[in-house]
């Protein structure tokens, strides 16, 4: 137990907002700029992915975080609109200000952009992989509760149809989805009586979509769902551990057969349980919908990182750093250039980064969704 009485391991909104979970060395850093007099001395700083890759793609979440973080401090801080799929190196923010005023807002700047992102780009590359098919964010349990919201908020950003977590929905209004547990199935004893109980109970408006693998071999266990509650069943979800999965795909066709020869062609496939990219591109032939976890909400982070690259109005940048201040314009074709602050804008072109109140206001998660998935249809996103 902490020395304040508090048991969840997690920061609370004032420590953030207090720049209390700050490296240390940032504060050790003012501590040693404030003795020099050198604390609101002015900067400029990017954020970016500086990656040898040119075809690496991300999207990018977490601003509606950031912008509350630095609601009240004095710093110019401007952004890509939330849901922007950027490249390496295009600047994704810039704080323009005394060096002070952000410093020790680095470590929670970079935190909360850099999962949100990741677990958003994750999304995106599953969304991308299953074409038309539904993908359920089913990450939440794989990761710490406290940051639950911010998971599936940036899941559905980035193109999952639903989550699975109630909280999204009462505080975001995003879709949440539900199947049954194979904790039901134990409870009551048999897939076709769970299936029963679970028709009987919940809302009609919640698709009935019956796992199938608890007891029963997994043709069986459709054809006992279906006829279960033949009327209303949606989907039979396949949860089948990896020691008894053999080739998933040839199960699934399997229970396909079974259930169009008994005239449940309309109930769907559903799969969960490790699925990724590659496993979601090897169903596809045969899976109607998928439930996504790790992949999602461990996607690997966009490694994002602050520089400083202009010091009192003269340009001073890091090794490795592409120096000075610069803009992202997006012509008129919808490509991205990136430019020294000192070169002419192009005609016709706009400045991406606006103001974050700006990008950040009024936008539902749904538009932002919306934005996401806009620029996934053009295509020219590699998995």
């Amino acid at each position: 137990m902490g020395e304040d009485g508090r048991r969840f391991n997690s920061a609370t909104e004032k420590e953030i907002l207090n720049a209390e979970v700050a490296d240390s060395y940032f504060h050790r850093t003012m501590e040693i700029l404030r003795s020099r007099g050198l604390e609101n001395t002015p900067v400029h700083a990017e954020l970016a992915y500086k990656t040898s890759d040119p075809d690496d793609w991300f999207v990018v979440a977490g601003l509606d975080e950031v912008a509350y973080l630095f609601e009240d401090v004095p710093v110019d801080v401007r952004a890509v609109p939330e849901g922007t799929i950027c490249r390496p190196h295009e600047p994704v923010l810039t704080l323009t200000g005394p060096y002070g005023a952000f410093a020790e807002h680095e470590t929670a700047l970079l935190g909360l952009l850099c999962q949100a992102s990741g677990i958003a780009t994750g999304a995106a590359r599953c969304r991308i992989a299953a074409e038309d098919r539904p993908v359920i964010s089913f990450g939440a349990r794989r990761m710490h509760p406290a940051i639950v919201p911010m998971i599936e908020r940036a899941a559905y950003l980035g193109g999952c149809d639903r989550v699975a977590v109630d909280l999204a929905v009462g505080r975001m209004g995003i879709p949440a989805t539900g199947t049954t547990p194979h904790a039901l199935v134990l409870m009551i004893g048999s897939t076709a009586e769970a299936a029963k109980a679970f028709d009987e109970t919940i809302d009609p408006e919640v698709p009935r979509t019956i796992i199938i693998d608890t007891f029963d071999d997994e043709k069986f266990g459709a054809l006992l769902a279906a006829r279960a509650i033949p009327d209303s069943i949606y989907a039979v979800r396949m949860d089948t551990p990896g020691n008894r999965r053999g080739d998933f795909r040839d199960l699934m066709r399997e229970v396909r057969w079974e259930l169009d020869r008994h005239g449940f062609s309309h109930v769907k496939i559903f799969a969960s349980g490790g699925i990724d990219v590659d496993y979601i591109l090897h169903l596809n032939p045969v899976c109607d919908a998928y439930g996504v976890g790790g992949a999602i909400a461990d996607a690997p982070m966009i490694d994002y990182s602050l520089d400083i690259v202009e010091v009192n109005g003269e340009d001073r940048s890091k090794r490795g750093k592409r120096g000075g201040r610069k803009h992202l314009y997006e012509l008129e074709d919808g490509s991205r250039r990136i430019l020294p602050a000192n070169a002419p804008q192009p005609a016709g072109s706009r400045d991406v980064l606006r103001p974050i109140e700006e990008v950040t206001r009024g936008d539902e998660i749904h538009a932002i969704r919306d934005r996401v998935l806009a620029q996934l249809a053009t295509g020219d996103f590699p998995l």
